[in-house]
């Protein structure tokens, strides 16, 4: 089955049904559908060999993702990877993972460019000030960010209003009488870490908050903390904390002081809610982004998007996040 084939079938020129396989943003998202639609129907496979010579492309992006935690075990996290690997398959275009080791700076991304084996970057648990990302831009590679990170100049990147999030949190308390609120927050050196802090800081700025820790984010030390606040004779009504593993160490901590239900307890919020692997059920208000199935489809399409020559002011996308109310 060629192009020419699936144009005759379509009514549609060869070189529309060429432009909607390729992702290219002047065909109609209707008419992409059914050339897609066709496509698969009728088994048609583009040669890959003659696509690299067409367009000097390697068909191949790079994931950087840090090799000082494991997102890779985070289900969540693998989800995004399956999404974002399926849709790129399905312009051809492969899915390398490259580990962003420790201390090693943009010197392992530099060898990387320079073997042309890469059309594009997709970096993950951007830094404020991250000089990898300076490092691309000086080089005028392409690249998108999963999170954001303070450039000179414009780049693509898709992410999270982390800063009106906490906000709503902050809020919901605040409308329920709450004022001892605590915040349960990560040490790590990322944006969205900074950003979920501040907006936390900004809703609850009229008044003082009850304290406002940065540990790191497991289980272990949420439940340290949370029982030290709880052994305090005035302990916070309310814990806020910016990822799972934190939320799950304090639900533990509060179940273990009878804190979770009754006149005495402790509201609890956080980021993503409880884990899914999670070894207790507790009543978390969630603070809710989109699924990692629609990250990986949004950030799969921005990425063909930017190949094709989309300019980067075009690839920046802010999502609203939403608070999911406790179910027990």
């Amino acid at each position: 089955m060629s192009l020419k084939a699936i144009a005759s079938i379509l009514g549609l020129s060869v070189t529309t049904v060429s432009r909607a396989l390729n992702g290219y943003d002047d065909v109609s998202p209707e008419t992409r559908k059914r050339v897609e639609a066709e496509a698969e129907r009728r088994g048609y496979r583009p040669n890959a060999a003659a696509r690299r010579l067409k367009t000097g492309r390697a068909n191949a992006v790079g994931l950087v993702f840090p090799g000082r935690t494991s997102p890779i075990s985070d289900c969540r996290f693998s989800e995004m990877l399956l999404a974002l690997d399926q849709r790129l398959a399905q312009q051809e275009i492969d899915l390398l993972l490259l580990v962003d080791k420790p201390h090693d700076g943009p010197r392992t991304l530099t060898r990387l460019l320079r073997s042309r084996v890469l059309d594009a970057l997709i970096v993950t648990h951007t830094a404020p000030q991250d000089e990898r990302l300076l490092s691309l831009q000086q080089k005028n590679f392409s690249f998108i960010t999963l999170g954001r990170s303070d450039l000179p100049q414009p780049y693509a990147w898709l992410d999270v209003d982390h800063q009106q999030g906490s906000r709503q949190a902050v809020e919901a308390c605040l409308r329920q009488g709450l004022t001892r609120i605590a915040w349960l927050g990560s040490d790590e050196n990322t944006t969205f870490v900074r950003d979920r802090r501040q907006g936390f800081l900004d809703a609850i700025a009229e008044g003082a908050p009850f304290d406002i820790v940065a540990i790191p984010p497991s289980r272990r030390a949420g439940y340290q903390q949370s029982l030290a606040w709880l052994a305090q004779d005035v302990p916070p009504e309310a814990i806020i904390t910016d990822s799972s593993a934190l939320a799950e160490g304090a639900a533990l901590a509060l179940q273990q002081a009878q804190r979770l239900s009754g006149p005495q307890a402790v509201r609890l919020y956080a980021w993503e809610g409880l884990p899914r692997e999670a070894i207790i059920d507790a009543p978390v208000t969630a603070i809710r982004q989109a699924s990692q199935r629609e990250t990986g489809d949004q950030l799969a399409d921005m990425v063909v998007r930017m190949l094709n020559g989309a300019p980067p002011e075009q690839l920046q996308l802010l999502r609203q996040p939403w608070l999911e109310p406790a179910s027990l």
